[in-house]
């Protein structure tokens, strides 16, 4: 049995969609810690064993898991079968990769940096900017529905992105139109509903 660390309406949430729509919610526990929120309420819960206290950690055999797109690469190739990943071999496992590992290195950082009125010629040198990301975006949705043609965790990550941070939507209907299919995906729905239990039994 593996065990998610799990804060409610926080980055963790993703993790519980995805889990949900793997089918794999018999196979992993979640346990709800609290944590040190943007508005400066919550604490550092000593049951969370991510070494700065965040949240999502995935526990596995003893093994700590921490960073949304690590776990859930971890995840898809724990259950390749699942369909929210292309499989090791074929020709858009690749593109899944890349969009994983750029949300972490690229997208979320360059948000962030917004939310916060980060300026830097050294950041916008290395990371660029919102119009850069949504050209991007903008680049795969044009060739199909989804990042990687069907739907899969790359999607999940990289859409999440714009549920909890809306005010850095683009103005493109290609964009907009993927993240409401997203939102209105059964699983986010679900999680939002765990999530609202958690936080008024915690209140």
């Amino acid at each position: 049995m593996m065990t998610l660390i799990h804060a409610p309406n926080s980055r963790s949430t993703r993790i519980l969609v995805l889990i949900d729509e793997m089918g794999i919610r018999d196979k992993i526990e979640i346990k709800c810690v609290d944590l040190i929120r943007n508005d400066g309420t919550g604490r550092q819960d000593p049951a969370n064993p991510h070494p700065e206290g965040k949240v999502p950690a995935l526990i596995h055999d003893g093994t700590v898991i921490t960073e949304s797109g690590a776990i859930m690469l971890y995840l898809t190739a724990l259950f390749p079968d699942s369909g929210l990943a292309p499989k090791p071999g074929s020709a858009r496992r690749g593109e899944y990769l890349t969009w994983l590992f750029w949300y972490q290195g690229v997208m979320e950082p360059v948000m962030m940096a917004e939310m916060f009125g980060l300026k830097h010629p050294g950041l916008a040198r290395n990371f660029r900017g919102l119009p850069e990301i949504a050209a991007r975006v903008h680049a795969a949705l044009a060739k199909g529905p989804w990042l990687c043609g069907e739907y899969s965790a790359a999607d999940l990550i990289c859409a999440s992105a714009f549920t909890f941070m809306p005010q850095f939507m683009p103005d493109d209907p290609l964009i907009r139109d993927w993240v409401a299919r997203y939102q209105a995906r059964p699983a986010l729905a679900r999680a939002k509903a765990m999530d609202a239990d958690w936080a008024a039994q915690a209140a």
